[in-house]
C-alpha cells in the first residue's frame, strides 16, 4: 500500500525535476522576529527519509508521524509515549542538533543513568545523513507557521536573533 506522503513526495520530486535537474525548492517564510526566511525542501533528502521513517520509524510514531494518542500522558516507568513529529507536538521545540542527538543516541538519561523515555538509539543502524534525511522528512510535514518558529528558536538558540 501507497501511503499518501509518499505520493506527495513522488509529486514534489516531478514539480522539482522542472527546475533545471534541481531537486531543492525554496519557499520564502515570514518571521516575526527578524527578516524572512528560506525554507529548503530538498526532495530527495525528503524521500530518503520518508523510506527510512517507514522502515524503522512508524511502528512507534505513526504512519502519518501523527505519535501516540496517549504521548501526553507517562506509562507506569514515567516514560511517555513516542510523540508525534507532524509539527503539532513538541519536536519543533527542539535545536536540530537536539533532534540528531535523540535520533542517534535514543532518549536522554537521568542521573541514575536510567532513560528518561522510551526512545532507542538509531545510531548503529543509520548514519548521519541518514538521520540528516529523518529530520528534513518530518520537518517537511511541519507548516510553514510552525517551521518559522522552529527556525526563530534555533536562531535565538544560536545567538543570531
Amino acid at each position: 500500500m501507497i501511503s499518501r506522503w509518499f505520493i506527495s513526495v513522488l509529486m514534489l520530486m516531478l514539480l522539482s525535476a522542472c527546475d533545471s535537474g534541481s531537486n531543492k525548492q525554496k519557499q520564502t517564510l515570514p518571521t516575526l522576529s527578524g527578516p524572512d526566511i528560506q525554507r529548503v525542501n530538498d526532495s530527495v533528502l525528503i524521500a530518503q527519509g520518508l523510506g527510512l521513517y517507514e522502515q524503522h520509524c512508524a511502528r512507534c510514531h505513526g504512519r502519518a508521524a501523527e505519535g501516540d494518542v496517549q504521548w501526553r500522558k507517562p506509562d507506569a516507568q514515567g516514560n511517555y509515549p513516542a510523540p508525534p513529529l507532524d509539527g503539532s507536538g513538541h519536536a519543533w521545540h527542539h535545536p536540530r542538533a537536539m533532534l540528531h542527538n535523540v535520533i542517534k543516541q535514543g532518549s536522554p538519561v537521568d542521573e541514575s543513568g536510567r532513560p528518561r523515555g522510551n526512545m532507542p538509539a538509531w545510531g548503529r543502524i543509520i548514519n548521519d545523513q541518514e538521520i540528516d534525511a529523518l529530520i528534513a522528512w518530518f520537518q517537511s510535514l511541519w507548516p510553514d507557521q510552525v517551521y518559522a518558529l522552529w527556525y526563530e528558536r534555533q536562531q535565538r538558540a544560536r545567538g543570531m536573533r
